[in-house]
């Protein structure tokens, strides 16, 4: 049932991609990022950091206006060029440590998310929805895709096996040693089958990206009712997205630290947890929890095993039984209280790519009081959440792939 159509993306020329691709904004230090401003012009950093000609932090509408101006540049000098007819495009992703993700780049429906043939598992913040909508109708383009996924399909897996024994439009290895390629299916009777292969589908979920889909749905909503001769076939009512299979998808963790134990005493901490877990001290060992509902915890230069106790908590639904979740209502929330898992200053988060090691660190230097692991959510999990139209507490996944900024361009108006 979900309409995943071709697009005619705008996209740099072959011997500028490697130059052009940036991650997002954010996960560049300062000081990374200027290193890049100052040595690469054709970085997508100049495009979406437009003050940095002026030396000057812009921010608003302003900066909105100014990134539109810079994309235009790029155009207009032939950086970027535009494909002659909508295509669908495979992107394939083999990071440092040998994963590989291949899957297809597509416009998918706005409607669709309207009407749940597009999942989500987590909830969104209406205010960075609205700003990042005005940022998209000012801007005109959305240049990194919202992350789906979809049961395995052996059509769609023949294609990609075939398409990617060809050469590849683009191939570029980053900094980070991760190997960008993306192919071009022009090919009339293939996107058809593409596109008919997903119709078949029930649904599909997102991965990654949910305010990148609302924001999506919600400048969708407001040009429709401003367009008089509105089709639903305007490229407004579509938005960039990355599709792979399950199977490709990488669901790691986040781990928590606090920054006090509200109040408490490290005797009078452990008094209380012992309530909903039976506690072991490791010591000096690395400890990471082996299945679920169990927990890795540091405090105090020793580790702990946490084992949730059978009779301490009742399972309701898909989302109780998340370990994230149970961490919430068994200790953060009631013990260290912790309501706010958002905004409340007293806690951050670290993905499990960095795993317990960086946990550790940060504590033992004194950043932080204790640390909290566990196992990553599984896809069946996911599934689960978005079957039921639940939300997972912030910072429960941390998703891979990360797609780079720049590499193709969705234009919306």
């Amino acid at each position: 049932m979900p309409k995943i159509l071709p697009f005619q993306a705008v996209r740099p020329t072959r011997d500028k991609v490697s130059l052009i691709a940036s991650r997002s904004y954010q996960s560049y230090t300062q000081s990374e990022r200027e290193a890049r401003l100052d040595n690469n012009p054709f970085s997508f950093l100049h495009i979406v950091n437009p003050g940095y000609k002026y030396h000057k932090e812009i921010s608003g509408p302003e900066r909105f206006q100014l990134v539109r101006n810079r994309y235009q540049e790029f155009k207009e000098d032939d950086i970027f060029i535009q494909d002659k007819k909508p295509c669908y495009y495979v992107y394939r992703i083999i990071n440092r440590e040998g994963e590989q993700f291949t899957g297809f780049i597509a416009a998918a429906s706005v409607e669709d998310y309207k009407n749940n043939l597009i999942k989500r598992h987590e909830d969104t913040i209406s205010f960075r929805e609205e700003t990042f909508k005005d940022y998209l109708n000012t801007v005109g383009f959305n240049a990194e895709p919202v992350l789906l996924t979809h049961p395995e399909n052996n059509t769609l897996a023949k294609i990609l096996t075939e398409v990617t024994k060809t050469r590849a439009e683009f191939e570029f290895t980053t900094t980070y040693r991760d190997t960008h390629y993306l192919w071009i299916l022009e090919d009339e009777n293939v996107l058809k089958t593409i596109q008919e292969e997903f119709k078949k589908m029930n649904c599909l979920y997102i991965a990654d990206g949910h305010h990148r889909s609302a924001s999506s749905y919600l400048l969708g909503e407001e040009l429709k009712s401003k367009n008089e001769q509105h089709t639903g076939e305007e490229a407004y009512n579509f938005f960039m997205t990355y599709i792979i299979p399950e199977k490709d998808l990488r669901i790691h963790e986040f781990n928590r630290l606090i920054k006090d134990l509200n109040g408490l005493s490290k005797e009078e901490f452990l008094i209380q947890l012992d309530a909903y877990f039976r506690i072991e001290n490791r010591g000096l060992e690395y400890y990471r929890p082996k299945k679920k509902h169990q927990f890795s915890m540091y405090l105090e230069g020793e580790f702990y095993s946490l084992q949730l106790r059978k009779t301490a908590y009742q399972f309701t639904d898909a989302l109780s039984s998340l370990d994230a979740k149970i961490l919430y209502d068994t200790i953060l929330k009631p013990i260290l209280g912790i309501v706010d898992l958002r905004n409340d200053k007293r806690i951050d988060y670290s993905h499990g790519i960095n795993g317990m090691a960086y946990v550790k660190g940060k504590i033992d230097e004194g950043a932080y009081k204790i640390g909290f692991g566990m196992l990553p959510v599984n896809i069946q999990e996911m599934k689960q959440i978005s079957d039921e139209a639940l939300t997972m507490p912030p910072k429960t996944t941390y998703i891979q792939p990360k797609l780079r900024s720049g590499v193709t361009i969705y234009e919306l108006h």
